[in-house]
């Protein structure tokens, strides 16, 4: 694989970074209460770019108390449905009207390609559309007997939503707990990833513009262990939604526990997709190498283990890996990039580990290293290039594990029960993407698989409507559509009575009388 994009061009840096990424509490950018930051770096030339606040217990609690304050004492969760809309719909507007800038800042701040960047924000605010019009048009179970009782469903916000959220695709992901939760009249805390603060510090000019009241939206930055730690603890927080990798994710369900929090929670992924023999092979193709290699292979939901039926097996491979080295490789805001730089040194060396581990673990069929021919100054930059491994033994450690990168594994299978066990051989269970022609299988396999999401015949293409959550070692609960409606409100069970009601008099002397008869 050679490096092809802007090969003699300078790395590309936008107008008007900042120097200095502050917390927003209150409706106000702040430091740290004790003045602590970490260094934010850009992922193609590792260099720092700026500082961040680095929150820590304290600024967790200011922001919770203003957040607390907001919702017992303001506006927002009075509103009624219409007017949150309104706001939501002017965030949407925002969004959209800075695309650009917006997804010149992701592709900076995170490696990713800048024509998938761009995907990104229109996405973010089709989110807060998507909710706008959903609280519009909720409406809630009332129950009859006529003459008798009537039994309603009455909807709350629940208070303060604490909101941890990922690195890969950082301000999209972001929307999806931000819509919800303010759609439903909560306010939230909102803690980013520590190695992409940039987007995020947006939202806070986008929703004092908007109208949004103060305190209904923080933001505090800082790492996970010191600033989410505190946040998951703290007893004013009854809602935690958290996108991230699975160990992270059971220390949150383990400190969650104290205080009985509401979770929600998408946690890694180590997809199969399976091709069977009489699939479109050329789509199957194109699916199986997007699902994987699209942004950079940073994706929860990548199609990361491929099973292909015995007869296709060999025509698979070579075109599969025929196809991996001609991806684009190059600096993530040239249009023609399809893989960028990985976002950041740490995570850069957990993928390439992966990739020296596999070179024993399977036949390596394309990349394996950094791309060739990397421009002066980047020999030491968080490329990788879209490496495929084929027969992969279901046992090693590149078909169990997630790698969260451009890295696949490729394991033939002779029959439909043999891809069946494949396919459920992980630990994990997000995602699962099936091709053949044949319906009864496409029906029967699809319900047989351990996935929380399954795609026939096409890659992870997604309503808003429909539920996002896996199974297993994947995730807790299901956010999207109605699912984030329950998530972010209580539903409080209302009964009025409407006709005389019998009730046993304990203790009355006519009780007594009759049971002394």
């Amino acid at each position: 694989m050679t490096f092809t994009a802007q090969e003699t061009k300078a790395h590309y840096v936008p107008r008007d970074l900042p120097s200095h990424i502050q917390h927003y509490i209150n409706g106000q950018f702040v430091d740290s209460v004790g003045g602590k930051t970490f260094d934010v770096l850009d992922p193609v030339s590792n260099q720092n770019y700026a500082t961040a606040a680095a929150g820590q217990k304290e600024d967790i609690d200011l922001a919770v108390a203003a957040a607390r304050e907001a919702f017992t004492s303001g506006p927002w969760p009075k509103m009624k449905p219409r007017e949150r809309a309104r706001v939501l719909n002017k965030i949407a507007d925002a969004v959209e009207a800075q695309e650009e800038r917006l997804a010149e800042l992701e592709t900076f701040d995170t490696g990713l390609p800048i024509t998938q960047a761009k995907g990104q924000a229109l996405r973010a605010a089709e989110n807060f559309r998507f909710f706008a019009d959903l609280i519009v048009a909720q409406f809630d179970d009332a129950m009859k007997v006529p003459g008798s009782q009537i039994n309603y469903v009455n909807r709350k916000p629940i208070g303060v939503a604490g909101l941890i959220t990922p690195w890969n695709t950082p301000f999209m992901l972001e929307s999806w707990k931000l819509a919800p939760a303010l759609a439903t009249g909560n306010t939230v805390v909102l803690k980013p990833a520590e190695f992409t603060p940039l987007s995020a510090s947006l939202w806070a000019t986008i929703f004092k513009d908007a109208g949004l009241p103060d305190g209904v939206f923080n933001l505090v930055n800082g790492l996970g262990e010191e600033a989410g730690d505190a946040l998951v603890k703290h007893p004013d927080v009854p809602l935690i939604s958290f996108t991230g990798e699975t160990t992270t994710g059971q220390t949150i369900f383990r400190n969650a526990a104290a205080n009985l929090k509401g979770l929600s929670m998408e946690l890694g992924g180590k997809s199969p997709c399976v091709v069977f023999a009489d699939a479109d092979l050329d789509a199957a193709i194109d699916s199986a190498l997007f699902g994987v290699f699209s942004l950079n292979g940073e994706r929860c939901t990548a199609g990361s283990r491929i099973l292909v039926e015995r007869a296709i097996y060999d025509e698979f491979c070579e075109k599969y890996a025929a196809r991996a080295k001609n991806i684009v490789v190059g600096d993530p805001h040239d249009p023609k990039t399809q893989v960028g730089a990985l976002v950041h040194p740490e995570h850069y060396e957990k993928v390439a580990s992966y990739v020296e581990i596999g070179k024993s673990e399977g036949r390596l069929l394309a990349g394996g290293g950094r791309p060739e021919n990397l421009p002066a100054g980047l020999n030491n930059s968080n490329y990788i290039a879209p490496t495929v491994f084929a027969d992969v033994a279901p046992d090693a450690r590149i078909f169990q594990e997630e790698i969260f990168g451009p890295v696949v594994a490729i394991t033939p299978f002779e029959n439909d029960d043999e891809a069946l066990a494949l396919a459920n051989n992980t630990k994990y269970g997000l995602a699962a993407y099936i091709w053949t022609q044949n319906l009864t299988r496409a029906h029967n396999f699809s319900q047989n698989v351990e996935a929380g999401m399954v795609w026939l015949n096409s890659h992870n293409v997604r309503d808003l409507r429909t539920p996002f959550g896996g199974v297993k070692a994947s995730g807790l609960g299901h956010e999207g559509g109605y699912r984030s409606i329950d998530f972010y409100t209580d539903q409080q069970a209302v009964h009025i009575t409407l006709g005389s009601v019998h009730t046993p008099k304990f203790g009355s002397i006519e009780a007594s009388a009759a049971n002394e008869g």
